[in-house]
């Protein structure tokens, strides 16, 4: 289905940062999908515990109204399958992260030895978990511009342990249709560790040869992996 044959009146896009992010990281998704005429929302969340984030998109989730395709990148992903708002049609998980129930998002993402060029990471004096500024373009956003590079860093906002230690319940994407953007040049969620998480949801894959933040550097690839999830709700 082609994007001119969606009906872009009745679907909504949300998209959820994850750590280190706020919403601007999808302004070159939302821009595309604006003009398309869908309806899209940015949702923020406070990374100040696992429960907050799912209540804060819970919050922003019951100012919608209709169908919802809900997308959420790396952290994100375990926040998008805490809600239960029966508007959610779709997920698109955009090199996310998936803990299955009982798991915490550190089981997830230390599955596999992470890439030499990560950086180890650790709450600091307040308890908070920030990026280092230099990891950005070694391992981040390794493909951004250097103006890119700025604003990731510049924006970033810091993630408390509550949200990545904690066990999740019963998750939805064992209950929607799910689509996967693996990023298969991901140094910070090893592509293995994506396609393992992916196949466990049984969703639809589809890789691309990008970083782990393609919505900044390779819009394109998440635009065409969020109109397909909008086309299969319009159709069902």
């Amino acid at each position: 289905m082609s994007p001119q044959s969606i009906d872009r009146q009745t679907t909504h896009i949300v998209l959820v940062h994850g750590a280190w992010a706020d919403g601007s990281g999808w302004a070159k998704v939302i821009a595309p999908l604006a003009a398309e005429g869908f309806a899209v929302t940015a949702a923020p969340l406070p990374l100040t515990s696992y429960a907050d984030d799912v209540k804060a998109l819970e919050q922003a989730l019951s100012r919608v109204d209709g169908p919802v395709v809900l997308a959420g990148h790396a952290y994100a992903g375990a926040v998008i399958a805490g809600v239960r708002n029966e508007n959610v049609k779709a997920l698109v998980y955009v090199a996310a992260l998936a803990p299955d129930e009982g798991e915490t998002v550190a089981d997830v993402f230390y599955r596999t030895e992470p890439d030499p060029r990560a950086p180890q990471l650790a709450p600091d004096e307040n308890g908070l978990i920030y990026y280092p500024r230099e990891a950005f373009a070694a391992a981040y956003a390794q493909n951004a511009t250097n103006e890119e590079l700025a604003v990731l860093s510049a924006v970033q906002r810091p993630i408390s342990p509550a949200c990545i230690t904690v066990t999740v319940g019963r998750p939805l994407w064992k209950d929607r249709p799910t689509w996967y953007l693996v990023a298969e040049d991901d140094r910070m969620i090893a592509a293995a560790n994506q396609r393992f998480m992916a196949e466990r949801m049984q969703a639809r894959q589809r890789p691309f040869a990008v970083d782990h933040t393609p919505m900044v550097t390779a819009p394109e690839a998440v635009l065409q992996v969020v109109r397909e999830a909008a086309a299969a709700v319009t159709a069902a």
